[in-house]
């Protein structure tokens, strides 16, 4: 059997599993070793067994590194790296795998290539790292032998530094928002129309359009569905209009009833983090129920998706826009959204790794 030893950047989730969980788990005939970070510098999870988590899958916690350690340190820091790699190397060892694919995550991997046996590497990047040194990446890069891209604007950024990138956006667990489930009334006695968002709502999350929106047409409703973070200065002035709901959190199998249950949703900002042209999955969600988009954009940002998404620059067209999309001819786009969804499914997006992967003569 072919294998695969994963460094990923978040822990094992089956609640809310990751990218890099869609991708790999979905993958024929191949054993993998999935290692993630600790979460806290006392996080002991690393002395525990392995978990089964499918039957090709096997998760593992990494020893946590005690304080965080300037590269400047070198000597400090290479031993944090190596004590990792240790970890690696010997687990790998007592599964018998034997120079597996890596498969990367995080230009911080980049300081373990050294010290583990690999037939190949892998980095797929998701997103557009700020935090770490630019070199660290750029060198992850370059060493791969294929790296995956979420967005073209990131497949540019690492284009200098190698010639083998392949655009692998996000996808979506399309049997969940299946239009032919009977789904159940989450907002009994509410006759406004209403307009949703469903995921994270962060600090940073943008939420002036809603909050210009609730005060100007207090006739429609708004719904905020997801864990609320602390610090977002627009939510206490929503939560004092009648017209906005704010559930909180709910199962991921849920989603698609709240989803279902709006006239049109809403794609959003986050102000701390720059535009790099990563579809959230959340938008593919938004897509399978074919039910009218509209999202707010930055000033000279372009949508990616203009045949199906009303897109809005300004506060009072983003109102406008959401009248317009209210009014929508039943089944004018709804099935060129679900169309979108459809193709970007997870099992299609993991096939399309595995064919690349596998031409390439890598798997």
């Amino acid at each position: 059997m072919k294998q695969i030893l994963c460094l990923a950047n978040e822990p094992w989730s089956t609640r809310l599993p990751s990218r890099t969980q869609q991708l790999l788990s979905r993958m024929r005939d191949i054993h993998i070793l999935y290692f993630s970070p600790a979460q806290s510098p006392k996080d002991r999870s690393f002395r525990q067994r392995g978990a089964q988590v499918r039957p090709n899958v096997t998760a593992f916690t990494l020893p946590p590194i005690p304080f965080p350690i300037p590269e400047r340190h070198h000597l400090l820091f290479q031993m944090a790296w190596n004590k990792i790699g240790r970890f690696i190397r010997n687990t790998a060892d007592r599964r018998r795998f034997s120079e597996p694919l890596l498969w990367t995550t995080h230009p911080r991997h980049i300081h373990l290539l050294d010290q583990l046996e690999y037939s190949a590497l892998v980095y797929d990047c998701d997103r557009a790292w700020d935090g770490p040194p630019p070199a660290w990446e750029g060198s992850l890069a370059q060493a791969a032998d294929v790296v995956f891209a979420a967005s073209p604007l990131l497949a540019d950024r690492l284009s200098p530094c190698s010639a083998n990138i392949a655009l692998l956006p996000n996808g979506i667990n399309l049997p969940l928002f299946d239009p032919n489930i009977h789904r159940f009334d989450p907002m009994p006695g509410v006759t406004a129309p209403i307009l949703g968002w469903a995921g994270t709502i962060w600090a940073d999350l943008d939420l002036s359009p809603v909050l210009y929106a609730a005060q100007t047409r207090p006739d429609w409703g708004f719904l905020l569905l997801g864990a609320v973070e602390k610090g977002n200065p627009f939510l206490r002035p929503l939560n004092k209009l009648s017209n906005v709901y704010l559930p909180g959190p709910c199962p991921a199998a849920e989603v698609a009833d709240w989803l279902y249950r709006c006239q049109v949703l809403l794609d959003l900002q986050r102000t701390e983090q720059p535009f790099d042209e990563v579809v959230s999955p959340r938008l593919y969600e938004y897509f399978a129920t074919g039910k009218p988009v509209v999202s707010m954009l930055w000033p000279d940002q372009v949508e990616t998706f203009p045949d199906v998404v009303y897109a809005a620059h300004e506060l009072e067209e983003f109102v406008t826009l959401c009248a317009h999309a209210m009014e929508e001819a039943p089944h004018f786009v709804s099935q060129r959204r679900m169309d979108r969804a459809a193709e970007a499914a997870w099992p299609c997006r993991s096939l399309t790794a595995e064919r690349i992967l596998t031409t390439a003569g890598l798997l």
